[in-house]
């Protein structure tokens, strides 16, 4: 019995002789009954299967799956084992030269093998892939200091032949300093020289030969690889000279020249600046009509890098047709590497604003949308960014449905990215558009946007725009209606005031208060905005914003918080209150939260919208007879008098009816002095009225008026159409910063709805009296609601036929 070990460590356990004769006679029957055609799978293992323990089951068994193994055991005889030792030994040499040196074995060669074990590796080879990793890697050194050295040679003599005057002699030093760029040794040795680097610039600026720009080229965009060659090709002067080669008719020097031209906008400092001098903007926008879409993706890159953060870049691009082409590109490729990178150039141009407008016509806003369903986030959420900033300058723009569908989509999303660039752009995009307000109200944007504020958690870059969104679809388009009642049925009312809560982000507080307005102005939702505690809300925002206000005596020292000015607040909290006070609840609501001395307080604010929504409110109020009797009381006759005489129509009658009710039961001098005034100032500029008006007091003649009212004249008690917008409909522009950041630009402009209400005789019916005055007969006994706009006079209709007054 022998024990055999190898330099594998490997352990030959013992042999018994006996047991050698018993296998040696067993292999002999199996070679019998094999020479008759059977096998027993004894030596092969072919008819060999064990059941499978998981029982699952394989094509030839429906209950077990066969599994083979084969073993393979070699067995030494007893006289062979030392002859076998003695191989190993011999051959040991062999092996290690066979692991370390394979290329140097004659082929053919057999080499013992000490491995027993497929799935352990010996020593030997354990050590063999070092040893060839080791022997490359000092190959290598050898050849790297070998080129080295022989650039470092060759340098001065191929400085001399590129400065020769022989063309011939330039192409051919070219093309051997190109071989040696090509090479990281030689390649260091050419950057450690300003003097072959500035020869080869100079080279390239003079050569007319396009196989020496080629070479020339080609030598710089492999020096642009390292940063030391990008400063020895600044400090050569290469920028000018790269510039040069962007007009170049061959592809390759093109490729090499914006190759270059970006390595060094990306790495060299200084080298922006150089482009610029040196019109390289000039030479690249034009190359936006080349085809090739990785050239194309370079070529973006480098507007991206020089229009950043520089107007004037911005300038020459637009000048040069850069918007038209960038559209183009995101119009009719699909490398999304370029969209990319064209997405971006987009954006950052889509904050100047000579650029948004050209980006808007050449078709950006679709060009971009098309996207906006792709499987690439960075794409689409460059896409997003680019369109929330062109979208206030798109607000009269056709062909944007499709968009506005996958806007309405995009609400659905749980990236807070994407939800505050698709609420911002649908807030723009509906600004003063009755076509993109339908289609949003009726693809469910109504619900989407509710269900998007809910999920911004108090995020105030998304609730502010959708918000706005939301006041905008609810006014002033066919739909607003049902998008009034969409607010309601979704349950967004009490969400809605919510946000009227502490702490204030004045913004959100602007845009919520109008909003309610809007809301408000659907009779059906009147309840539910008080039941939600909306009209305590306005009432306490707007003491707390008055209470600012007053801080500064002057107009034209205002009160700024978040961006917002508090005279805005206080101007659409008395304008919510306007509407809600329409509703008797409400109004009885309002009158017990003592309001009336704030509002008479606002009739002398210098602020002209200011001083018209709270006389609007007094107007309402004064329906009821206490309040009349306590808006008296708290002296605002004085200045309700006072504002008749008001430039503003709307201020004039809203503050003529006012005084009308609280002189209810005054007696009959006082109410004659206030016909007389109001007469005087409400018809002054209608002479034929005035001598209507005056001969019917003095003969008791009432004049005959037409039977319909004009069009275009809005009905008293609302907000007449021709008035100018108030304060609350200027753009809150955010800051304008480039494509780097996420918020560009976010125009969210204001859309309040100014609807007309009528305060005719059926709803305001007074009892007869015989000393009513000319005009209060004139005033009250009107069948339909009166205007007083750009001097006419009162209008009414009763079943189309001309009435005398009584």
């Amino acid at each position: 019995m022998y024990v055999v070990r190898d330099e594998s460590n490997t352990f030959f356990p013992a042999v018994n002789t006996s047991e050698l004769d018993m296998a040696h006679d067993s292999v002999m029957k199996v070679s019998d009954w094999q020479s008759y055609g059977y096998d027993s799978g004894i030596q092969s293992g072919v008819t060999t299967t064990a059941h499978s323990l998981r029982g699952t089951a394989d094509d030839g068994d429906s209950e077990y799956t066969k599994k083979y193994t084969t073993t393979t055991t070699t067995t030494y005889a007893h006289g062979a084992l030392p002859e076998m030792e003695s191989q190993l030994a011999m051959t040991r040499g062999q092996r290690v030269r066979a692991a370390m040196f394979p290329e140097t074995l004659v082929e053919g060669t057999h080499i013992l093998s000490t491995q027993t074990d497929p799935s352990q590796q010996t020593n030997v080879q354990k050590l063999a892939e070092p040893s060839q990793m080791l022997k490359t890697a000092i190959v290598q050194l050898i050849n790297y200091q070998d080129d080295a050295e022989l650039a470092t040679r060759a340098v001065p003599e191929l400085t001399k032949l590129l400065n020769d005057e022989d063309q011939v002699v330039v192409n051919k030093a070219a093309m051997v300093v190109n071989q040696l760029a090509r090479k990281e040794a030689s390649r260091r040795a050419l950057m450690q020289s300003p003097q072959v680097v500035a020869a080869v610039v100079r080279t390239m600026q003079n050569t007319s030969d396009m196989e020496t720009a080629r070479c020339t080229a080609s030598i710089l965009h492999n020096l642009s690889h390292h940063r030391e060659g990008l400063l020895s090709i600044f400090k050569s002067g290469g920028i000018p000279a790269l510039v040069r080669m962007l007009g170049s008719p061959m592809e390759s020097v093109l490729f090499y020249a914006i190759t270059t031209l970006h390595n060094l906008l990306l790495h060299q400092e200084g080298a922006k600046m150089a482009v610029r001098l040196a019109d390289g903007l000039q030479k690249m926008v034009p190359l936006l009509q080349k085809s090739n879409p990785k050239f194309l993706a370079i070529t973006t890159d480098c507007l991206q890098l020089l229009s950043y953060g520089n107007q004037e870049s911005k300038l020459i691009i637009l000048a040069n047709g850069g918007p038209e082409g960038l559209v183009y590109i995101m119009q009719h490729h699909t490398y999304e590497k370029l969209l990319w990178t064209t997405s971006r150039v987009l954006k950052v141009l889509s904050v100047c604003p000579s650029n948004k407008p050209a980006i808007v016509e050449a078709g950006g806003m679709q060009a971009l949308g098309k996207h906006l369903t792709g499987s690439s986030p960075r794409l689409v959420q460059n896409c997003l960014w680019t369109l929330r900033n062109l979208s206030d300058a798109a607000t009269k723009q056709d062909g944007l449905d499709g968009l506005l569908q996958i806007l309405v989509t995009q609400l659905s999303s749980t990236d807070l990215n994407v939800l505050t660039c698709s609420t911002g752009i649908l807030s723009n995009l509906t600004c003063n558009n009755g076509r993109n307000k339908a289609l949003v109200t009726q693809d469910n944007g109504v619900e989407s946007l509710i269900q998007a504020i809910l999920r911004a958690e108090q995020k105030e870059d998304i609730t502010e725009p959708a918000v706005c969104a939301l006041r905008h679809l609810t006014s002033r388009h066919p739909d607003a209606e049902l998008a009034q009642n969409a607010v309601r049925q979704h349950y967004g009312i009490p969400t809605i005031v919510k946000l009227l809560n502490q702490p204030h982000y004045w913004p959100v507080i602007k845009a919520t208060v109008g909003l309610i307005r809007n809301l408000a102005l659907c009779p059906v939702n009147q309840g539910p905005i008080r039941d939600a505690g909306a009209i305590t809300n306005l009432v306490r925002l707007l003491v707390k914003s008055h209470q600012d206000a007053q801080r500064h005596t002057t107009a034209s020292s205002q009160t700024y918080q978040d961006g917002v000015r508090m005279e805005e607040i206080v101007e659409g909290c008395t304008g919510a209150l306007h509407i809600l006070a329409r509703d008797p609840i409400n109004r009885c609501e309002i009158i017990g939260l003592q309001t009336i001395p704030l509002l008479v307080q606002l009739l002398y604010s210098p602020i002209e919208n200011v001083k018209r929504v709270a006389a609007g409110v007094l107007c309402e109020l004064a329906l009821d007879k206490q309040a009349a009797e306590m808006i008296d009381a708290e002296g605002a006759s004085a200045p309700l008098m006072e504002l008749l005489h008001s430039s503003n129509e709307g201020i004039a009658t809203y503050a003529a009816a006012v005084l009308f009710r609280i002189s209810e039961d005054k007696n009959s001098d006082y109410k004659k002095r206030v016909s007389v005034e109001l007469t005087h100032s409400l018809f002054k500029h209608d002479p034929g009225t005035w001598e209507a008006t005056h001969s019917m007091q003095l003969e008791g003649q009432p004049p005959v008026y037409s039977d319909e009212m004009e069009p275009g004249y809005p009905q008293y008690g609302g907000y007449p159409a021709d008035m100018p917008m108030d304060h609350m409909m200027e753009p809150d522009l955010h800051n304008m910063v480039d494509g780097g950041y996420p918020i560009d630009v976010c125009s969210i402009t204001e859309d309040i709805e100014f609807q007309s209400k009528g305060l005719g005789a059926d709803q305001y019916q007074r009892e007869t009296g015989e000393n009513r005055s000319a005009w209060d007969k004139l005033y009250w006994q009107q069948p339909i609601p009166f205007a007083l706009v750009q001097g006419e006079c009162f209008k009414g209709r009763r079943g189309g036929k001309k009435k005398k007054l009584k």
